[in-house]
């Protein structure tokens, strides 16, 4: 059985206001666990304990590749505090990306910080985007650093959303990596005319053009994703977690009320 978590990130100004009480509402909307998008200050026995108040499973954690990499021993050992299972690189600034400077940076640095999360009993993810499916000596960017660095060290978390935009098909890709593929990210969205600059759109990305298009996250059974075809896959490769995952409230809700929606779109495919 798939247990179910909600990536923080996606209530993280509740999170910042209310950081036990939002706990506690995600634990009544019926999620096993949480995925970690920051501490807000807050020590990692601290936050064991609002865990355990909350009756919350703390399976992982998203941790920026530079937090990481600037003091990896201290940093993965306060998540391994927590309880964290699974540690990930969530996102790549652009000169970490594939074809930028530094990116065989991150495949060094993936390999480092798998070895040291492994001795501390956790396992080290990477969470993709679509910038990791542009073509590397013929390969998708994403496959060449799983070829790269042992499964041993680097486990995925497939993020639906962003292989469904780059044209690839979701339930495919996380078949592709069964044995391999421990949390699978859970993302709707609603795309329409040709968007080029996402990432303004969702604001994390600087740019002068406006943006083209139409493009919004949705609560997970709300936009176009397949997610009966997504969860078999997710099954058949061996997955132990699901994790909810979105970028921005939507569709006139609050991000907790579009937290409720996805969980209870997924509790009623079981």
């Amino acid at each position: 059985m798939v247990s179910i978590a909600l990536q923080l990130y996606s209530i993280r100004t509740d999170m910042e206001q209310d950081f036990e009480g939002s706990l506690k509402k995600v634990a009544a909307l019926g999620y096993d666990g949480v995925e970690f998008a920051g501490l807000f200050d807050k020590s990692p026995k601290a936050v064991k304990e609002m865990l355990t108040r909350a009756g919350l499973i703390a399976m992982g954690a998203h941790v920026p590749f530079a937090e990481m990499m600037a003091a990896p021993e201290s940093v993965l050992a306060g998540y391994a505090e927590i309880g964290c299972k699974y540690v990930a690189i969530p996102y790549l600034m652009e000169e970490y990306r594939p074809g930028g400077e530094k990116f065989n940076e991150v495949i060094q640095g993936a390999a480092t910080l798998g070895k040291i999360a492994k001795d501390l009993g956790m396992t080290l993810l990477y969470h993709n985007h679509d910038f990791e499916f542009v073509k590397l000596d013929g390969k998708y960017a994403l496959d060449l650093l799983y070829e790269t660095v042992p499964a041993d060290l680097l486990q995925t978390e497939i993020d639906t959303c962003w292989v469904k935009v780059v044209g690839v098909d979701p339930a495919e890709y996380v078949k592709k990596y069964a044995g391999r593929a421990p949390v699978v990210h859970l993302k709707d969205f609603y795309k329409s005319g040709e968007v080029t600059n996402m990432y303004q759109l969702i604001g994390i990305a600087s740019g002068e053009d406006k943006p083209t298009g139409t493009f919004e996250f949705r609560p997970v059974g709300s936009g176009m994703q397949d997610f009966p075809a997504i969860m078999e896959a997710a099954r058949y490769a061996g997955a132990s977690w699901v994790v909810v995952e979105q970028d921005l409230p939507s569709m006139g809700k609050t991000a907790l009320e579009c937290a409720e929606m996805s969980i209870n779109y997924l509790k009623g495919l079981k």
